[in-house]
């Protein structure tokens, strides 16, 4: 088994190094893990010697990283939890007394994911060069977003950089848990919309046609619903081959027509109205709002560049013209809840705290007020969401198989009477 020399941090913060046997790099990593010993760097110790090439990323950067890792890391996807749990732990070892580049050594061969030791290791690289950390995560802005960055500028320029990533760990894991809710909310229904799809589908094209076909040689008349269930079974019987690829292309005509600012305009206005789902966006808009906020105000980010960022995390272009108007209004000596308020966007409840934060100078603590309320709101309007979209689902599915049903029953009853 072969030996490899190592050097990390322990749970303490300090320097540790030794020598161990393992099958591979991967497995001593994981061991040590165990041991809260986070490994910065480990050679492999051939014939007494340490050997010159770098298993792990010691200082080497993206260059030290072997090449299966490189082509691994192609396919792979940097999750938010993967974002979130790098950002603790780095707060942690900051806390501790850790110089940044040491931090990020320890943690750049940490995580699982292949994609995102590729990145930390390009970021550490940076920071030994002497850039800046947030300059150097703004190359990977689809893992570390604008709001992330702007806050570890903040943080770096005020020399809190601890505090602050552990007040982004903690907005990101509101964010994720936020998410999860939501998406478990909407599994059921879609799941219910699926197989309901495929047993409409089944009947339509594999039960119904021969009843067709006998009704068709009888020669009676049939009746209004048996004739339009005959026509939609020839037609998704027959012609399936080319309402498939019709129905890929109106939804994709739609998703484009959607993405263009005049259908997003309508598509995000429609939301905020829609019976059952405009509170939820509306809830989900505010609660986000807030507690991005809050965080950034907190992080000592400028209330001007906070709303710009804000905004962009809405994912609503009636909302965000709201923000965009609120910004405009602060230039010229306005609050932010007046604004607010006199969109009727945003709940006045919401609005109200706001305007009692900005009066006290508690502005940041109001909205964490406000977001705590807003996402327990959510989760009852999650809540409420699936209770009455399940039934809708089996009530949905169970006229359209008793349609099927009584379509065909109705004729082979009247030509039993009529024989009668």
């Amino acid at each position: 088994m072969p030996v490899y020399a190592w050097k990390g941090l322990n749970a303490a913060g300090k320097s540790a190094s030794g020598t161990r046997e393992s099958d591979g790099p991967k497995s001593l990593r994981q061991t040590l893990r165990k041991e809260s010993i986070f490994i910065s760097e480990v050679r492999e110790v051939v014939g007494g010697r340490q050997s010159k090439r770098a298993l792990l990323t010691g200082g080497s950067g993206v260059k030290g990283l072997r090449r299966e890792v490189d082509f691994k890391g192609m396919f792979e996807r940097v999750k938010a939890r993967d974002v979130a749990v790098f950002t603790r732990q780095m707060a942690t070892l900051l806390h501790a007394g850790i110089p940044l580049a040491e931090a990020m050594g320890a943690l750049s061969e940490q995580s699982d994911n292949k994609k995102f030791q590729m990145i930390l290791a390009g970021i550490k690289q940076k920071v030994n060069e002497g850039g800046s950390f947030a300059d150097a995560m703004t190359e990977h802005p689809k893992v570390f977003p604008e709001l992330y960055t702007n806050m570890v500028r903040s943080g770096e320029t005020a020399g809190n950089l601890d505090s602050v990533l552990n007040r982004l760990a903690e907005f990101l894991d509101a964010q994720i848990d936020l998410r999860a809710k939501v998406s478990s909310a909407m599994a059921y229904p879609i799941l219910m919309t699926i197989v309901g799809s495929l047993v409409l589908g089944f009947l339509m094209t594999v039960v119904v046609p021969p009843i067709a076909g006998i009704f068709a040689d009888s020669g009676k008349a049939l009746p209004w619903n048996t004739q339009l269930l005959v026509l939609i079974a020839d037609i998704a019987g027959g012609y399936w081959w080319l309402v498939l690829p019709l129905t890929v292309a109106a939804v994709l005509l739609i998703r484009r027509w959607a993405r263009r600012p005049k259908g997003r305009a309508i598509v995000d206005r429609l939301k905020l109205r829609v019976w059952l789902i405009g509170r939820l966006v509306r809830f989900i808009a505010v609660a986000r709002f807030s507690r991005t906020l809050a965080t950034m105000l907190a992080s000592g980010v400028p209330v001007l560049t906070a709303l710009e960022i804000v905004k962009r995390v809405l994912n609503n272009t009636v909302l965000e013209k709201v923000v965009e108007d609120a910004r405009v209004a602060i230039r010229e000596g306005e609050s932010i809840a007046a604004t607010l308020k006199k969109s009727g966007e945003f709940p006045s409840m919401m609005c109200h705290m706001v305007a009692v934060g900005e009066r006290s100078g508690q502005l940041e603590a109001m909205l964490e007020n406000v977001a705590g309320a807003y996402e327990r709101d959510v989760a009852t309007e999650v809540g409420k969401l699936t209770s009455i979209l399940a039934p809708l689902m089996i009530v949905f599915m169970a006229v359209g198989v008793g349609f099927i049903v009584f379509s065909i029953l109705m004729p082979i009853i009247e030509m039993g009477g009529m024989a009668g």
